[in-house]
């Protein structure tokens, strides 16, 4: 599986951004799909993830109710749309995709960052 993520910017607190990734290979829609984001000097983060079918979903506690994970088998893409967001969310943003459940923490492909910059 190959992805390719896209739709970061720069945006202002309360803002909302709309993050995308693009995955290519047949066996997408069997995988787990998660989101993960990156402060340089510090671990990557787990945002979200959602199932192969989008039945379930998991959130970090710093973004639930604020983050939504979503994915379009047919399109084999899979989204993050970001509200509400503050200036703690900036980071580097990753999709990934595992062969394993949401709660799983061993993902087995990444695709490249996209930066997101929130501004206070």
């Amino acid at each position: 599986v190959q992805l390719q993520a896209s739709g970061g910017g720069l945006v202002q607190a309360g803002d909302s951004l709309r993050l995308s990734c693009a995955a290519s290979g047949r066996t997408y829609s069997s995988y787990t799909m998660g989101w993960f984001r990156q402060v340089t000097g510090k671990e990557r983060e787990f945002v979200a993830a959602v199932s192969w079918n989008g039945g379930t979903t998991l959130y970090a506690d710093s973004v639930k109710g604020r983050f939504t994970i979503s994915r379009d088998n047919a399109k084999n893409t899979v989204s993050l749309q970001m509200n509400s967001l503050k200036p703690d969310d900036t980071a580097v943003y990753y999709c990934a995709a595992t062969s394993k459940g949401v709660t799983t923490t061993r993902y087995d492909y990444w695709g490249q960052g996209t930066q997101v910059t929130v501004s206070s």
